[in-house]
């Protein structure tokens, strides 16, 4: 028996190695592996109370292990539900400030185009009220150029005559 090369191991220890290295197995073939194990186990020879023992052994240390497995796998989701449902809820929170701040910007906006239109019209109607004024200032500085250009013209006319 001992004279097979190590290279060829029972497929049924390869499985084993193999499922035993791997960290997360799917269910089934993890009882699929725990039963061809304990079958394995209960057909040794003889069904002493010692085979009975490692048995039970067996099978707790392989029942641990799935319930360690489905522990660590439920915690996982659970943290992972947890990190979205904070995620989202710090989102919606962040949603919720954005849009309050939109919508105050907006009222603000509002308010200053009103002043701003306000201030135009106030503007056009100085404005309107000042081009009047400047027109009856620019008129009467007209006529008073004209009455000093009257006076200047009657001056020169009287010095011209005293002078011959």
């Amino acid at each position: 028996m001992s004279s097979l090369p190590s290279h060829n191991k029972d497929p049924s220890r390869i499985r084993k190695q193999f499922s035993d290295s791997c960290p997360v197995s799917s269910v089934a073939t993890t009882k699929s592996l725990r039963h061809e194990r304990l079958s394995r186990l209960g057909s040794s020879g003889s069904s002493d109370v010692s085979n009975d023992t490692s048995t039970n052994h067996a099978e707790s240390y392989f029942l641990q292990r799935e319930n360690r497995l489905s522990a660590r796998k439920k915690a996982q989701e659970e943290t992972a539900n947890n990190d979205y449902k904070k995620m989202y809820e710090k989102a919606l929170a962040t949603n919720q400030r954005l849009k309050s701040r939109l919508e105050t910007s907006k009222q603000e906006l509002t308010m200053m185009q009103d002043q701003l239109e306000r201030a135009q019209g106030r503007q056009d109607d100085c404005g309107a009220n000042v081009l009047e004024a400047e027109k009856k200032i620019k008129a009467e500085l007209k006529m008073e150029n004209q009455r000093l250009k009257d006076e200047n013209g009657a001056l020169i006319r009287v010095i011209t005559k005293l002078s011959k």
